[in-house]
C-alpha cells in the first residue's frame, strides 16, 4: 500500500483490521505529523476539534492523521495495526519521527506499540489524555477483550506497567482530569517519568474538546 500513498490525495483507506487513514498526496510535509488514536467505542470524529484547533495553528491535512479501529479486539492488535500506519505516515510524509495523541484506551494501544513494538524509534511525543494507564474501574462494566484489559491490575496493564513505563527518547505527556467519573481513580492516568498535567474540572470526553488543554498540548508537540 505505501507506493500509493504520496500519488492519492486525501484518499480514506480502510485496512482489513478496520482502521482508517487519510492519506496525503505531497511526499513530504514541512511539520512533523500526528497520529491521533481514539478510545474505547469512539472513532476517528472524536478528533474533529482537536484536529481543527491544529489546523488553525498552521498544519495541514497531510500532517494530521484521525484514524478509527476496532475498540472491541485486543489493544495488542490495535497496536499491530498503528505500526503499519506509522510506517505509512512516515513514507508519505519525508518524517523519520511523528507524534502520537491518544485519548482514553488510546493511549494503551499506543503504549503497547512503543513498548513492545519498536516504536520508541518512530515517536517523538506521545500524548495522553485521560488515558487509564493503570486500569480504571469502570472497565468491570464491560466484557469486551480491550475493556477487560483496562481493568486495574489485569495480565496487559501488568505487562505494560513492568518496570519503565515510559521507554526510549520518546517525550510522553499525560492530561488527566479530576472531574474524570470514567478514568477512576484519577491517578490512573500519570506515568512514571512523563510530564502528567491536572486539567481544569473537565468531563472524559472534554479533554481532547477544551481549548486550554489543546493550548498545553499543542506547545508540548511542537516544544
Amino acid at each position: 500500500m505505501r507506493r500509493w500513498l504520496g500519488a492519492l490525495a486525501l484518499l480514506g483507506i480502510t485496512l482489513g483490521s478496520g482502521i482508517a487513514v487519510a492519506v496525503p498526496a505531497q511526499a513530504a510535509t514541512a511539520r512533523q505529523p500526528i497520529l491521533f488514536v481514539h478510545g474505547y467505542d469512539s472513532n476517528g470524529s472524536t478528533w474533529n476539534t482537536m484536529v481543527a484547533n491544529f489546523t488553525a495553528a498552521g498544519y495541514t491535512s497531510a500532517e494530521l492523521f484521525a484514524i478509527s479501529y476496532n475498540t472491541r479486539q485486543s489493544n495488542a492488535t490495535t497496536a499491530a495495526e498503528l505500526a503499519g500506519i506509522v510506517t505509512d505516515i512516515q513514507a508519505s510524509s519525508g518524517w523519520a519521527t511523528i507524534d502520537v495523541i491518544s485519548h482514553s484506551m488510546g493511549g494503551l494501544s499506543s503504549r503497547y506499540y512503543l513498548r513492545n513494538l519498536g516504536g520508541t524509534a518512530a515517536i517523538d511525543e506521545w500524548v495522553s489524555l485521560g488515558g487509564p494507564n493503570h486500569g480504571t474501574k469502570t472497565a468491570r462494566f464491560c466484557f469486551d477483550t480491550s475493556c477487560r484489559e483496562m481493568r486495574p491490575q489485569s495480565p496487559f496493564l501488568t505487562g505494560l506497567n513492568t518496570g519503565d513505563e515510559t521507554p526510549g527518547t520518546v517525550r510522553y505527556g499525560t492530561w488527566a482530569s479530576p472531574c474524570d467519573i470514567v478514568i477512576l481513580p484519577n491517578n490512573s492516568v500519570p506515568l512514571t517519568g512523563a510530564r502528567n498535567t491536572r486539567t481544569a474540572c473537565l468531563g472524559h470526553s472534554d479533554l481532547q474538546n477544551d481549548a486550554t488543554v489543546f493550548g498545553q498540548v499543542l506547545t508540548f508537540v511542537v516544544g
